[in-house]
Formats: C-alpha cells, structure tokens, sequence
C-alpha cells in the first residue's frame, strides 16, 4: 500500500537478502521508523513489544523470527529453543503458533545444515500467501460495499465502522477489514469510515488513521463510545473488524472493545462482518469465552499516552493518579450470534461450525495445513 506515494509492505527482506526490515508501529503516526533485524532476540522483541501486531503480520514475524534462529542455531534444540521463545511473545493471535507449526514441520525431519535455507522458503511462502488471502478477502467484502452503494443516492458515501487496525499494517499487505475499503476506493465508489481510537494502545487513531490518509480514503476520528450513537441514527451502514482468533463454531476474538461494537450493531440491525484469513480459525477451540487465552498487558498502556507537542516533540505523559491500579485487557470475545458474517479468503460464511467446516474441510483436520 501507499506511504507517501511510494509502495510499502509492513515487512520484507532488506537488500542485503537476508535480514529482514519491518515498520516500526510503535512510533506511528508521527514518526515513519524502518527496524533491521538480523536475530531471534530482534525478532521475539519486535512481536513483543508490538513493532509489528496484528494476527497475520505476527505470523510472517514469527516465520521470519524462526529463519533468523536457524541461522544463529539449526541444530534440534535451536529449533526447541527458537520455536519456545517466538511462541511466549503473544498468547492470543492464533497465526502465531499456526506459523511457528509449519516451520517446525517443515524442518524436524531435514539436516541441520538444510534448515536454514528451508526456513527462508517457508517463511517466503507464509508471506506471499498471506497477500493473496487479503486481497481475495477484500474482493470478497467489496461485493457487501457495492451493495450498499447501489442502494444510495448516486455519490453518497458507504459509511463503515472499523475497531482498532485490521490494515495493512496488520498484515503484509491489504489488510483484512480494510482491503474491501481499499478495493472499494480504488474502484471510485464512494466510501467513508469511522475510525475507532481504539483505547488504550490507540491503533485506531495512530495506525488506521494514519494509513486510510496516506491511501486518500476519507475517514473520520472518533472516540471508541461514539459507535453506538453513530448507529442509533443511521450514520453506519456496515461495520468491519478483524479477528486475531476465531473459534470453529464462529466466535470472535478480537480487540478489546470489538464485543460491544457488535452489541450495538445488533440493536441497531447493522451488518456487522468479520474479515479473517482461514489461519486465525482455531480448529481446536470451540467456546471463544472460556478457551481462548485473553493477554493481560502492561498498565501503563492504560495509564500513560504518547503524541506530538506543539514544538513537533513526541513524548509521553501520564494521565492517571500515579497509585492508580489498571486492569488491562487486550481482548474480547465477540460470540458467533452476533455477527453477520465472516468475510474470508474463500467467500462469506455464516459464523456456525457447519458453515466453517464445510468451507473449510481441508483445515478442520485440527493441524496446521
């Protein structure tokens, strides 16, 4: 996608041709950061400390992060240790393991002195498929937007609701809620979004924002509670999120704030979809609320807030009592009920374990494909 007139991907192999360069997005909006990684350690850090976030960007990261630890160490236990490490960084994003899984397959049975180069083509692979899914995915969800347009006045603006970023910086490229926004765009159709700031770590409002207006896509800030009085008075005609896990009978887990984006949409019978690659379905868990692992993170997120002064100088500052105990969250389970539809790389699907399972057979076997 575009920065400044010029394509980027959120993570590619730098000239040398073999480390491995990332956006740095902790220091968006204001500053445009390229991190080089030549280690495990850079590359368990970088999904750690959300240089890179996002389920399927996590996933290239991880695929990345492992080719690095071969070549520090292919022996087996490199392989344990590599695969251990990258694997405690983030427990929620189901792409993580997904990943972490198709490399170790892919290598447990070759020589040592082959893993190397076998983890390079893997991770080559995991990128380039994670592109087509996206794309396919948006031209999936274009078809719901065009819809929508064809039902308005000519020039009207399809207006659509997003939470936290599901772009392309939370992918390779494309993004998943937003590559039907793109495509729509790029199309001429008219399109408007709503772009929660999704509190506390503020991805709306540094990542989303920040890349919709290098593309040209008309959007509009809002604080997160403002989605449900946008709803109340038709001024949201479908909303898009993305999905870091999705369980096989079709419930959501996604940033925290998203289950009450969909209680409103529901009360207000807005189509509320999810956009997810088949690699965030995990075929081994059935009930969203009680299986999946929800991240606990720092609370500082919560209680300290970084922007730009008006002297151009970004810093942070607290805007909590500094004996103020935080709860931070960084997850919620949308259940099944609640969405209209899950917007894949295939087509669109009702959220039920019959409608995932048939779309999916290859994958339900429960292992990684």
């Amino acid at each position: 996608m575009n920065v400044d007139g010029v394509a980027y991907r959120s993570i590619w192999v730098n000239a040398d041709g073999w480390s491995i360069d990332i956006i740095d997005q902790t220091r968006l909006p204001h500053v445009f950061a390229i991190n080089n990684l030549t280690t495990l350690a850079q590359a368990c850090a970088a999904i750690r400390d959300m240089q890179v976030r996002g389920a399927p960007l996590i996933g290239a990261m991880a695929a990345y992060g492992f080719y690095l630890g071969m070549r520090e160490d292919p022996s087996t236990a490199g392989m344990q240790r590599a695969y251990q490490r990258l694997y405690e960084t983030r427990p929620t994003a189901i792409n993580l393991r997904w990943a972490l899984e198709r490399l170790n397959s892919a290598l447990r049975e070759i020589e040592p002195n082959e893993r190397t180069a076998r983890a390079f083509a893997e991770a080559e692979k995991i990128v380039a498929l994670d592109i087509e899914i996206n794309r396919a995915i948006g031209t999936h969800g274009l078809e719901l937007i065009r819809e929508i347009a064809a039902s308005k006045v000519p020039g009207e603006a399809v207006n659509i609701l997003t939470h936290c970023n599901a772009g392309w910086l939370a992918t390779v490229d494309w993004g998943t809620a937003t590559a039907p926004i793109y495509l729509a765009h790029d199309a001429g159709i008219a399109v408007h979004v709503w772009v929660d700031e999704t509190r506390p770590r503020n991805q709306g409002a540094s990542l989303t924002a920040w890349e919709l207006g290098h593309h040209g896509v008309p959007h509009s800030l809002i604080v997160d509670n403002l989605g449900g009085h946008l709803m109340q008075h038709g001024m949201v005609d479908l909303c898009l999120v993305g999905s870091d896990r999705t369980t096989r009978n079709g419930d959501v887990c996604n940033k925290i704030g998203t289950y009450l984006k969909a209680l409103a949409a529901k009360d207000n019978k807005v189509p509320f979809y999810v956009c997810l690659p088949s690699t965030t379905i995990d075929w081994n868990c059935s009930d969203g609320i009680r299986e999946i692992p929800i991240e606990q993170r720092d609370g500082r997120e919560v209680s300290e807030i970084s922007g730009k002064l008006a002297s151009g100088k970004v810093t942070t500052v607290s805007i909590a009592p500094d004996a103020t105990a935080v709860a931070n969250y960084a997850f919620d389970v949308t259940p099944a009920r609640l969405v209209s539809g899950l917007i894949t790389e295939r087509g669109i699907f009702g959220a039920s374990e019959k409608s995932l399972a048939q779309a999916f057979a290859k994958q339900n076997s429960r292992q990684p494909e």
